[in-house]
């Protein structure tokens, strides 16, 4: 296991936890589409890491497309306005659609961007996601797939960040509060 970062209050999830959690994830989607493909849309740029470790999970014939999206910015908190950064550079219609992301609090991204996807008429519209803060949620969305609910506090590591820094630690950690202010969801 790699030391823990100075800015790291502790470590909530370790990179063991998170890898078997991904590949157990992966063997459950694996069964669910059995023999189909699946096109995995990564939304970008916390879910990248996941989306890498969940992709080599699955059996199925797997294509990966990505989506940039802010609603953050450099906040702790969500806005509440998604903007499309860089949108699916290949079509959906008629195919099964799994959206990768790395958190769901508020909801909102989520919820917009599977409006988005689904108006593009998929086969299916799947959601699988690394963490999620049910507490936090302002719209409801269904996660198909979830890797681990988290407690109300502001996580980074494995893909989440804050002010883009912190993606590359291996684990999920809770970032030191004298950091940044805390948010309410």
């Amino acid at each position: 296991m790699s030391s823990i970062h100075p800015d790291i209050a502790r470590i909530l999830i370790t990179q063991e936890e998170i890898a078997v959690r991904t590949a157990e994830l992966g063997r459950q989607i694996s069964d669910d589409y059995a023999g189909e493909e699946i096109m995995l849309v990564c939304i970008l740029k916390g879910a990248f890491v996941f989306m890498a470790d969940l992709a080599r999970a699955i059996e199925c014939p797997v294509q990966t497309v990505f989506i940039a999206v802010s609603s953050y910015g450099n906040s702790t908190q969500s806005s509440g306005v998604v903007r499309i950064l860089t949108d699916l550079d290949k079509p959906i219609d008629g195919r099964n659609v799994l959206i990768v992301e790395d958190i769901v609090d508020t909801g909102l991204t989520l919820s917009y961007i599977a409006g988005l996807l689904r108006d593009r008429h998929p086969k299916s519209l799947r959601i699988c996601a690394l963490s999620n803060k049910p507490q936090c949620r302002k719209k409801e969305v269904q996660i198909d797939y979830c890797g681990f609910v988290l407690p109300d506090e502001f996580v980074v590591g494995f893909g989440l960040d804050f002010k883009d820094f912190y993606r590359n630690l291996p684990y999920i950690g809770i970032l030191k509060s004298e950091l940044y202010r805390k948010p309410e969801c």
